[in-house]
């Protein structure tokens, strides 16, 4: 006889468990963005991804689960028009239904506009720091004849605005998205508000420290110049005063062809360029057929996460293997 009112003790509190135990749907386009938005939601839900596993935005085909977790959304975050393209109208056609958040255009997001021509050119100190990269742009753009399939990429890709999209590779721009995603989820769920502003002030206490040990970690190899796959690194560049010297291809969807690999190996000796930069999602054999004949070694950077689980500890493990990689090809290079 005594074990009824134990049951029914039991099933109160299952009924009337508190709002965390439910949050709102929510739905993150890309890994990094996910990571973000998971830290802010941490203990109140779990967001949907995306692009899922080690495929990239800037190649990506919707699935029919994709689809079914939009419409089932109350919030949607993406970076934007000019990464996720895959996404305009299929966004589009939610209309009310969710709040769609584009953190490309969060308050207090440092903004870098594109690099034209692969950005082949040496760096002075001057323009390496500077903060509007303009006098870089122009020595850029005369060299965009030789590289027809660089051309036919920009414009596919910057059609649909003049700033870099990969913003999240400068730890203080996470902060501003990060800010934008806690002020989103607390509007579309204020029961949780307290948790949302909690898990903020927390990430970025970490977010802090990410950016002071990556600072400490590129610290000895900031003058070694080296190449990457696509020029997706300005952010972190610009952060951390890295020397990017070049891009294999503006944009990872045009490959190029046999005289822009002969251009780019000569650029590597003349610059002086100690590593080149695969991505685990594009054709890593490019990189030993740019090196071949040359001093530079190669290395892999993960600008977009691919080979990491997704969860709230992916942004952070995804920064800290891109300044370890740097440091390590950089340093054992000659």
């Amino acid at each position: 006889m005594r074990s009824t009112p134990v049951l029914l003790f039991a099933s109160t509190v299952f009924l009337f468990s508190p709002a965390w135990a439910d949050g709102p749907n929510v739905v993150a386009s890309i890994k990094p963005v996910h990571s973000l938005v998971a830290s802010i939601m941490e203990g109140v839900g779990e967001p949907s991804l995306i692009v899922e596993g080690g495929a990239s935005p800037h190649t990506y085909n919707m699935k029919p689960s994709n689809a079914a977790a939009l419409q089932a959304a109350k919030v949607v975050f993406w970076v934007g028009h000019g990464l996720e393209a895959f996404l305009d109208k299929p966004l589009e056609a939610l209309g009310s239904n969710a709040k769609v958040v584009e953190l490309g255009e969060a308050p207090g997001l440092e903004k870098l506009k594109f690099r034209e021509g692969g950005a082949f050119e040496a760096h002075d100190d001057e323009g390496h720091e500077g903060e509007d990269h303009g006098a870089e742009e122009a020595a850029h753009a005369g060299h965009e004849e030789h590289a027809g399939e660089q051309v036919a990429a920009h414009e596919h890709d910057h059609a649909e605005g003049e700033f870099d999209m990969h913003m999240w590779l400068d730890p203080m721009n996470a902060k501003a998205m990060a800010a934008e995603i806690e002020k989103a989820l607390a509007e579309v769920d204020p029961e949780n508000a307290a948790a949302y502003a909690a898990n903020l002030a927390k990430l970025n206490q970490r977010l802090d420290a990410l950016d002071k040990h990556l600072a400490e970690t590129v610290a000895p190899v900031q003058d070694k110049p080296f190449v990457v796959f696509h020029d997706a690194y300005q952010y972190f560049e610009h952060r951390y005063k890295v020397r990017v010297a070049g891009s294999i291809t503006v944009s990872p969807e045009v490959l190029p062809g046999a005289e822009r690999l002969s251009e780019i190996r000569a650029k590597i000796k003349e610059l002086g360029a100690t590593c080149v930069f695969a991505e685990p999602q594009f054709e890593p054999k490019l990189i030993n057929v740019v090196i071949e004949g040359t001093p530079a070694k190669s290395g892999t950077l993960d600008p977009e996460a691919a080979t990491l689980d997704a969860g709230p500890d992916l942004y952070f493990q995804m920064m800290e293997n891109i300044g370890a990689s740097m440091k390590s090809c950089l340093a054992s290079a000659s």
